[in-house]
């Protein structure tokens, strides 16, 4: 069987999650091709796992000041490049098109024919079971059509429904290894603006932070670290954090969860998903939430004792095997096998 996987790059938790999926897939010498789109070519970084991938422009938001911008977004879109590339990817070579919220391989796969096999979290939401906190028509429409699939594979914290699954967070030795220091924390807010995460620091000096953004540069200023972001230098910040303060992308709150670290999310205004997430997280006791960067509350939070842990499944091959068994439409199998032994009965959000 001939795959391509085609990853959204608009946030780094999609990759995250296709480098654990491609390492099953090496083992396996399963033939894979890697497409990326939603971020500049130049803006990749610990892509090694993937090979010879491509990148395609594809379809993203634009975010200003820690919110989606409409206005950037409209004007950033480029439709035509999108429609041109569509029509240009080589589809027909593959069997199937597996797909991570991953506009062009999905719309190339449709026209073409081929089977697409979807698995993010943004479609775990076109289950009417999973919370959204919001009215969900439109919002399942867009999620419908944006990378259209034939199975979608929704990826969340709990079991929702037969079509979700957990997340596959691996067994990281850094992090299995080490101790939490009680004041170093882990700082990930990549759309918001540098400048006033570091306001919002500077108040607590006793506290060592450890702060990744696309617009740092590795230095330290007193009891604040700044880093370019590194995959190996994120993960080995992680390993000994107490807590972690973030957006609410769905990939850090879930390793912050298998790892046991305390979590305070600032969910991107205009952005439904990190919404949901934090309302669903809060509600499950496994979080806190602020609406805009507040001192207060992250002093609440620096106070809290360690996080609860959620041994989420390391390995994918579950879900690889279950690919090349082509008996996609036995979804019973593949819950069971992936949930058994991490949750009784699904969540219910309040």
């Amino acid at each position: 069987m001939k795959i391509l996987y085609g990853v959204q790059g608009t946030g780094n938790g999609h990759i995250t999650r296709a480098r654990v999926m491609a390492e099953c897939f090496a083992r396996k010498n399963v033939d894979v091709d890697y497409i990326f789109s939603g971020r500049d070519s130049n803006k990749y970084f610990d892509m090694a796992s993937f090979g010879d991938y491509q990148t395609k422009t594809g379809l993203s938001f634009s975010t200003r000041n820690g919110q989606v911008s409409q206005i950037d977004t409209i004007k950033n879109i480029k439709l035509g490049q999108f429609f041109k590339d569509v029509r240009r990817l080589e589809i027909d070579q593959y069997d199937l098109v597996f797909n991570d919220f991953e506009p062009v391989s999905a719309w190339a796969a449709k026209l073409a024919k081929v089977p697409v096999i979807a698995m993010s979290h943004q479609v775990a939401f076109l289950s009417p079971e999973v919370p959204m906190h919001s009215n969900g028509f439109l919002k399942r429409t867009f999620l419908k059509q944006f990378a259209p699939a034939d199975i979608h594979l929704g990826v969340h914290w709990q079991p929702f429904s037969k079509n979700i699954i957990p997340p596959f967070i691996p067994y990281e030795k850094p992090i299995n290894t080490c101790r939490s220091i009680e004041n170093k924390v882990l700082v990930y807010l990549p759309f918001e603006d540098l400048n006033r995460v570091l306001e919002l620091l500077r108040d607590f000096p006793d506290t060592e932070f450890y702060c990744y953004h696309p617009d740092a540069k590795d230095c330290s200023k007193t009891h604040i670290h700044l880093r370019a972001p590194s995959r190996k230098g994120f993960l080995k910040d992680l390993a000994n954090t107490s807590g972690v303060v973030g957006n609410a992308g769905f990939e850090l709150s879930s390793e912050a969860l298998k790892f046991g670290k305390k979590l305070l999310l600032k969910p991107l205004e205009g952005q439904f998903e990190q919404h949901a997430n934090a309302q669903t997280l809060q509600d499950m006791g496994f979080a806190r939430v602020m609406h805009y960067l507040s001192s207060d509350a992250l002093e609440e939070f620096l106070a809290e004792p360690s996080g609860k842990s959620i041994d989420f499944p390391a390995d994918p091959c579950v879900l690889v095997d279950w690919l090349l068994s082509k008996q996609w439409h036995d979804l019973d199998t593949l819950h069971q096998s992936l949930w058994q032994g991490l949750f009784a009965q699904p969540h219910k959000a309040a």
